[in-house]
């Protein structure tokens, strides 16, 4: 078997959280769909509610702390990313949204994720796509066709075409689709080919 690795990035901001649970389920679905096509997958979860104030810290400074920046750099290097937010006012949460902001350039360029959404009515559904899905195309992201939102009365729910597990599923096998067919993201370690210091020195060497 060979490996890949998928991060799941959940904006909730409760301990536990709606969108937490539905992140995990989304990661259980795609992890369950790779190893049916014979990948091993290692699953990242990042609770952006421990890395507020070092987002916070990143927007007014320009540079991640060690956890962010850990963060950033598993972003980077994953094979997929999926991310779950709340809906607040009709759309995603300013964490969501700050998380997003600071990644580097071409972070998630062609990198294919899938979507989630959590809210306490149903009325929210359409943010994903009015909202989150949007943001992520301006990003260059593959995203794939099914984004799940799920209501407070859809955990637990069942029932043809509408249960939460039937969407669920669907989603984790689109995105263990595109994942299957992209070869393994290539992990550059950047002290591999350090810059030698006469370089860096330029002119003023000598």
């Amino acid at each position: 078997m060979t490996g890949r690795t998928i991060v799941v990035v959940t904006a909730g901001l409760s301990q536990p959280s709606s969108s937490r649970l539905l992140a995990d389920q989304l990661a259980t679905a795609t992890d369950r769909a790779l190893r049916l096509g014979g990948v091993e997958v290692d699953v990242v979860t990042l609770e952006l509610r421990d890395l507020a104030h070092a987002l916070t810290d990143h927007l007014l400074t320009g540079f991640p702390s060690g956890a962010l920046a850990e963060a950033l750099r598993a972003v980077r290097d994953a094979d997929a990313l999926i991310a779950v937010t709340p809906i607040f006012s009709a759309s995603y949460s300013g964490l969501f949204k700050t998380f997003f902001d600071v990644l580097e350039d071409g972070t998630l360029e062609g990198k294919p994720v899938l979507l989630g959404a959590t809210a306490g009515t149903a009325r929210h559904s359409l943010a994903l796509e009015f909202a989150a899905r949007p943001l992520l195309a301006y990003l260059r992201a593959d995203v794939v066709p099914t984004a799940v939102f799920a209501a407070s009365e859809d955990f637990g729910s069942t029932g043809p075409g509408g249960g939460l597990s039937e969407r669920v599923e669907r989603a984790g096998r689109e995105l263990a689709d595109r994942v299957l067919g992209r070869q393994p993201g290539t992990r550059v370690d950047p002290f591999t080919n350090p810059t030698p210091f006469a370089d860096l020195l330029g002119p003023h060497a000598g």
